[in-house]
């Protein structure tokens, strides 16, 4: 990664990082060298915030202490740092008490905002998330196929619940993510692809958003999250 970020950096090419590792810290000092001459957004998934079940869903993977960890670590050498808190699972992390447990510690860690979205599962991943429920939590399996049924995503029903619990929570915490940049006043170039609608869901603008202009309602595109369940 390191002659990435140079060969990015070097071109004038803005770039963005996303990871739920601990590697990033290695190259903190590149990244804020490559951040004096070009937009760079880091950003760090942290889905789960109960260990027990972190380690239940994501076995071998960083914990969520290591991961807000590199959070803190990115926002001692001044750089922002943004929270994936996604997916949410329905009936698991959706508790308002997970909730304001996850947006309290990101916050603590130095997180400048937190991103979120409901769970969903496409083929492939689905059949993989309802073995594992099964097996840990076979209660749960009636309402999941209730609501996914044959779908990918979450009911609008449910991120519209969603939506109404954590916005308050992500306003409270100081961790709703400005679509404007603070030096320039124009929309930040990762907000153009994290731009949401009233129910949460997450879109992008397509074609003249790009350019620097803005559409309307009318060029939003659905945007998948990620192609696997973190």
């Amino acid at each position: 990664m390191p002659g990435i970020i140079d060969a990015l950096a070097g071109s004038g090419t803005p770039f963005s990082i996303l990871t739920k590792g601990s590697l990033l810290r290695r190259d903190l000092d590149r990244l804020a060298d490559a951040a004096t001459r070009v937009p760079v957004d880091l950003a760090v998934s942290i889905a789960v915030y109960d260990d027990e079940l972190q380690q239940s869903v994501e076995p071998g993977t960083p914990t969520t202490t290591a991961r807000l960890a590199t959070v803190a670590a990115v926002r001692e050498r001044g750089l922002d740092c943004a929270v994936f808190l996604m997916p949410i699972l329905p009936y698991l992390t959706d508790t308002r008490v997970h909730l304001d447990r996850a947006l309290r510690q990101a916050r603590d860690a130095g997180a400048t905002s937190v991103l979120y979205s409901a769970l969903h599962l496409k083929p492939g991943v689905k059949e993989w998330y309802y073995l594992w429920l099964g097996r840990e939590h076979p209660e749960l399996l009636p309402q999941y196929r209730a609501m996914y049924g044959r779908g990918t995503y979450a009911p609008k029903e449910y991120r519209r619940w969603l939506a109404a619990r954590i916005k308050p929570l992500l306003r409270a915490h100081g961790l709703e993510r400005s679509e404007k940049s603070p030096l320039t006043g124009g929309v930040r170039s990762s907000a153009l692809r994290t731009l949401r609608d009233s129910e949460g869901e997450r879109r992008m603008f397509a074609g003249a958003a790009m350019a620097g202009e803005v559409p309307g309602a009318a060029g939003l595109v659905t945007l998948g999250v990620q192609p696997t369940l973190f």
